[in-house]
């Protein structure tokens, strides 16, 4: 059951998010401490079975060393749950899982806390904000409890009405995202005919009316002053405004980096708060001697203005984990920009999540999306 929870929760349909809610009820109805442990690895290994075809893409190699990431990005997961689980019911189980729960949500352990059925509160409590969130936390915590088969019922019933009422989320007006499919290409290929090509994309969104266009993770590349000066003198007469992924190398690694762009100015506007653990953020590096990887800013700039709206901007692995949205929405954005470059992800679920992920806080806190995503 904890296998069909994880599959179907994390499928990339955002209005299946809330099976999730059903983990809590499997964990604290585990018979003993090691079921409790296979009913989370079950779950966690179900919810991110995508991770070995996707390190199987972005290293080019058989599957098996994504298998051995699968396994061990699983074990805080695991540890956390078998921990925190009690065989003594009532308030003490239901206080263990919150305990759980928050250490998913925040570093150190927040950094793999993939899959965490929080995530679901915006489909079942569309725009309650903090209170959808407190009331999602509270269905949770019940879930654990004798009490479980009320709360299923309680939550189900704001499910369906939620499904049932759903529409379609639309960008604010005069703003688009743009979405490619330019592969492993992306970010990669550092020509001018690249750059024009991606000017045109950014062209034709402002004949259809946009202002504010927004180009996935990575799309420029290399941040410097040459890619700025172009960008700025292919802009001149527009009154559009670019916001763009791109890199800036540092003396002990690279930032990833969400950069503005008008006419006029240009500014980098943000620097990721979680890049991707192992593929881009190598914390180890320096204590081997080296330097390198994605530096991680876990606390900082966790919104920025562009064309005078706050934006709450979400790159890619920060759209799976917790805190990161929650930070932002401390800070009441105005709009939720979600990038990411997934050619990686060919054959998996994983942008589709993403996504489902993305949409889904945006609905609890009422804040329009903007989405841009290669392929």
């Amino acid at each position: 059951m904890a296998i069909v929870t994880g599959v179907v929760g994390w499928s990339g349909n955002v209005l299946a998010l809330p099976v999730a809610f059903l983990f809590p009820a499997l964990w604290a109805c585990s018979s003993r401490r090691l079921v409790a442990a296979a009913v989370s690895a079950a779950y966690f290994l179900a919810a991110s079975r995508g991770l070995p075809q996707g390190v199987a893409n972005f290293y080019a190699v058989d599957p098996l060393p994504g298998v051995a990431l699968w396994f061990a990005a699983s074990a805080a997961f695991v540890l956390i749950h078998t921990v925190f689980w009690t065989g003594r019911p009532g308030k003490g189980r239901a206080l263990s899982f919150l305990t759980a729960a928050v250490l998913m949500a925040v570093p150190p352990f927040g950094i793999v806390g993939w899959a965490h059925p929080l995530t679901a509160a915006g489909v079942v409590f569309p725009e309650w904000g903090w209170w959808g969130l407190a009331a999602a936390s509270a269905g949770l915590l019940t879930m654990t409890t004798r009490w479980w088969p009320v709360a299923a019922l309680a939550m189900a019933g704001f499910w369906l009405w939620s499904a049932a009422t759903w529409t379609t989320l639309t960008p604010p007006t005069g703003w688009a995202g743009v979405d490619l499919e330019l592969g492993q290409s992306l970010g990669r290929d550092a020509t001018l005919e690249r750059q024009q090509e991606l000017l045109g994309a950014v062209k034709r969104k402002a004949g259809e009316g946009a202002r504010v266009v927004i180009l996935p993770e990575s799309a420029l590349g290399f941040w410097s002053p040459t890619v700025e000066r172009l960008w700025k003198k292919e802009l001149r007469g527009t009154p559009l405004t670019v916001m763009t992924g791109g890199a800036i190398v540092e003396p002990d690694g690279y930032d990833n980096v969400m950069v503005g762009i008008s006419a006029d100015a240009s500014a980098v506007l943000y620097r990721e708060r979680m890049p991707v653990p192992v593929s881009m953020w190598q914390p180890w590096r320096p204590w081997l001697g080296g330097s390198g990887g994605a530096r991680a800013h876990f606390f900082a700039n966790p919104v920025t203005e562009i064309d005078g709206a706050r934006i709450a901007p979400l790159i890619c692995y920060e759209q799976l984990i917790l805190w990161p949205v929650l930070q932002s929405a401390a800070h009441s954005p105005g709009v939720i920009v979600a990038v990411g470059n997934g050619w990686w992800t060919k054959e998996t679920s994983i942008v589709a999540i993403q996504k489902a992920s993305a949409e889904a806080w945006a609905r609890l806190f009422g804040i329009p999306l903007v989405t841009a995503f290669n392929i």
